[in-house]
């Protein structure tokens, strides 16, 4: 059953057709990327956003975050629906000239996708936006290699391709478990700070940012026993407990995030997707906070 329209909360895009048109300056909105054709293991996450709204408006929970932000009482906060995407064009410039409309009224923007891939068109448009941009990308998989069974494209690649670009000023990643011999040489090429698992948890509260701060958050940098709704299950990952840590408690000021591979397809009981809507929640209220 879908969501109904809650005056204050989310606008529902069925409910209020022009919402695209009225953002207000300041504003925060919510678009989804039904997009998987880079998965390398399996599809499904082209499925994500729906199953995330339903699970955001669940009356199982409620609409507050953990900072004691009612997120029903914020005005302008607007689900933008989904991205058009089309069979046979490149879907990427159509992701990036979406959100580049978008933050061209200035609005601040959460991307559900989809597969990871899609991070590479978001930043190409947020680095027209914001000089000096950071990345701070919590998965499993550093997400850096040249190519991908020859996909220069895959969702194992859009860091590779970002730094290659040199979109951003600086990339942190942390949650990191599955670094090989290529994606460490990667690493080291174009400088990104990689935080292991391996090496423990002490980073959790030192991640200081100058300048604005994009968020990639790939639902396996937790560990499968917290989301076993995803393609790639990797053993050792971060509690929801650390990520939301995360989110509260890092310095610096949020200007975007993403929300990327989960499969709705993994999900016994939607219970991945009710951990994706609290994090959503939280990363709403954070940036919310970072724009008072």
């Amino acid at each position: 059953m879908e969501p109904e329209y809650q005056p204050g909360s989310l606008l529902i895009r069925e409910k209020n057709e022009t919402c695209k048109k009225n953002i207000q300056n300041g504003g925060i909105g919510i678009l989804g990327i039904e997009f998987d054709q880079n998965s390398s293991f399996r599809k499904g996450p082209a499925s994500a956003p729906k199953r995330i709204r339903e699970s955001y408006f669940s009356d199982s929970s409620n609409l507050w975050s953990e900072k004691r932000l009612d997120l029903g009482s914020i005005k302008h906060l607007y689900d933008l629906g989904n991205i058009d995407l089309k069979k046979d064009i490149d879907n990427f410039t159509t992701i990036t000239d979406s959100v580049k409309n978008i933050l061209d009224q200035k609005c601040h923007l959460i991307c559900l996708g989809g597969d990871h891939s899609v991070t590479f068109p978001i930043i190409e448009a947020y680095a027209q936006k914001y000089d000096h941009l950071n990345i701070l990308h919590l998965d499993a998989h550093p997400d850096l290699y040249d190519n991908l069974h020859g996909n220069i494209n895959s969702h194992a690649c859009p860091f590779a391709r970002i730094m290659g670009k040199k979109l951003v000023a600086r990339l942190v990643q942390a949650g990191i478990r599955t670094m090989n011999g290529h994606q460490r040489e990667q690493a080291q090429k174009f400088g990104v700070e990689v935080m292991e698992m391996k090496d423990g948890t002490n980073w959790l509260d030192k991640l200081e940012f100058d300048g604005p701060v994009y968020l990639s958050l790939d639902l396996d940098c937790l560990d499968p026993a917290f989301a076993s709704g995803v393609s790639h299950h990797e053993p050792e990952g971060m509690t929801t407990r650390q990520v939301i840590d995360i989110i509260h408690r890092l310095k610096g000021k949020i200007v975007g995030a993403d929300i990327v591979e989960y499969n709705p397809d993994r999900d016994l009981l939607s219970m991945t997707s009710m951990v994706i809507a609290k994090l959503l929640k939280e990363i709403i209220a954070r940036i919310y906070e970072d724009t008072i």
